[in-house]
């Protein structure tokens, strides 16, 4: 008789975990992809640029007279407030090209890859943190062309900068949920302006809080702009920044435990 042997099917082996350092590595190269990606969309270029600087400058001469005396005096005031605002507009671009990404299934291909599962949301997050560097510096600059004056010191700029960094990343997880859930990139920025816009202009950001009226003085001291713009200002101006600062932190940390888990479960249930 012949014997009749079976080769039992081999197992296929499983993929190897990606180590901390490939993932911090494939996080790093993620965020470059992201930031490359700015020579092949100018738009980009132009809401990181030109429209900070078209900002300032129109709301130096056409208001500076009119509200502080002079434009000069107007753009010590309100150099915090407009980096404040552009900075919460430039949050909304994590979710914008998160929202590309997944319409075009740039993202499920990432995904299948051997890398962290978490670097291509995380990379995206890491190169606009980036670019709010680049926008922040650039407005900063053009304030000091136009008059601005910092009155603290290196330390506390640096620490303003730290403060809108945190607080921007904080913020970038409603982008992440608001890219996540709608359908096309351009709602993405449509709710940017419907949320960001009043938010703005029901601050001190560009008016002083005592020229507003008494009903709205209210909401302008407890609205999140304000209490950033004020950390802001102290630490480039007056120096008196602490309970702001304070604030501002505790905001950060509220956005981030309250839109943080609702948009990973969003982007789980997507992917």
């Amino acid at each position: 008789m012949t014997a009749i042997t079976t080769t039992a099917p081999r197992t296929p082996a499983l993929a190897p975990r990606v180590t901390p350092l490939e993932g911090v590595r494939q996080v790093f190269s993620l965020a470059w992809r992201s930031l490359v990606q700015i020579r092949h969309n100018p738009m980009e270029l132009i809401d990181l640029s030109i429209q900070p600087v078209m900002f300032i400058l129109l709301f130096t001469y056409v208001f500076g007279t009119a509200i502080s005396g002079s434009p000069r005096d107007y753009v010590q005031f309100m150099l915090a407030g407009i980096i404040v605002q552009n900075s919460l507009f430039a949050t909304m671009t994590t979710g914008f090209g998160l929202n590309m990404d997944l319409t075009k299934g740039v993202f499920d291909r990432l995904r299948s890859l051997p890398i962290a599962r978490s670097a291509p949301l995380t990379g995206r997050i890491l190169a606009d943190t980036v670019k709010q560097v680049w926008s922040i510096g650039l407005l900063l600059g053009i304030g000091v062309i136009l008059g601005f004056r910092v009155h603290t010191g290196p330390l506390q700029v640096l620490a303003a900068v730290a403060l809108l960094l945190v607080f921007m990343m904080a913020a970038s997880w409603l982008s992440v949920l608001v890219g996540v859930l709608v359908s096309e990139p351009d709602k993405v920025q449509i709710f940017g302006f419907m949320v960001i816009f009043p938010l703005s202009f029901t601050s001190n950001a560009f008016v002083p809080t005592d020229r507003m009226p008494g009903w709205l003085q209210a909401w302008v001291k407890v609205n999140p702009v304000t209490i950033l713009a004020d950390a802001v200002r102290g630490l480039l101006s007056t120096g008196a920044a602490g309970g702001p600062i304070l604030k501002s932190l505790l905001w950060a940390a509220g956005l981030v435990v309250v839109f943080a888990p609702l948009a990973v479960r969003a982007l789980r249930r997507r992917v």
